[in-house]
């Protein structure tokens, strides 16, 4: 249990000690894990960036993920999103609906904090936790074809499921705990607020201003 992002965030980060001060690039999956990526991301020297992904909702259950869509386009289906009622023109819809969000995010994030290059550099990718993978499978996707040199997933939690499909996307997976028990990521919270964001911009605005980049 993790009181909230901050103590996860810190937690994390002491997992990620190996990599402190080889300036790696910290990817956050907004909005969420942002906080925390900072927190990882000063701890060991590194940058910080965000990566854009979305879930993919099941028809009439938003909070179920039945995949995920990276910036380019790109979709991870999960194999039983048929099942969950997903048909292909619906497939289509969600992901162009999640297209457009991503598109706005982008234009508000990019003023503050201009996409960093990965290429040759360490990335970590950080999310508050993985239910499905589905999010961090779309994430490890889009940050590969940026041909990092060392690619790394980053949570405190997730379930043992999730883990094993992520790892064929990462050449390191970093979680904290794998609980028995996995029925949400906020279960294993005491505090899982709401990140919004306005303050998403203000931790990529700080992070920028702090490695001498957009103030």
């Amino acid at each position: 249990m993790f009181r909230d992002r901050v103590d996860a965030g810190k937690r994390l980060a002491q997992a990620l000690a190996a990599w402190r001060g080889k300036a790696p690039i910290v990817f956050a999956i907004p909005r969420g894990a942002v906080p925390m990526g900072k927190i990882v991301a000063d701890a060991l020297g590194g940058e910080l960036d965000v990566v854009l992904t979305r879930k993919l909702a099941a028809p009439g259950n938003p909070e179920f993920a039945i995949g995920a869509v990276d910036e380019t386009g790109w979709s991870f289906v999960a194999d039983y999103a048929a099942q969950a009622g997903a048909t292909d023109e619906y497939l289509q819809r969600e992901i162009a609906a999640e297209l457009a969000i991503m598109r706005k995010r982008r234009a508000e994030y990019t003023p503050v904090r201009p996409s960093l290059d990965p290429a040759g550099r360490v990335a970590i990718v950080v999310d508050d936790g993985l239910a499905t993978g589905a999010t961090m499978i779309a994430a490890l996707h889009a940050l590969r074809s940026r041909n990092p040199q060392r690619l790394i997933c980053a949570v405190p939690v997730a379930s043992a499921e999730a883990v094993e499909k992520v790892k064929p996307y990462a050449d390191e997976v970093v979680c904290l705990d794998t609980p028995a028990m996995f029925f949400a990521v906020g279960q294993f919270y005491l505090n899982f607020r709401q990140v919004d964001d306005s303050e998403v911009i203000e931790t990529l605005r700080s992070a920028a201003t702090a490695k001498g980049g957009v103030a």
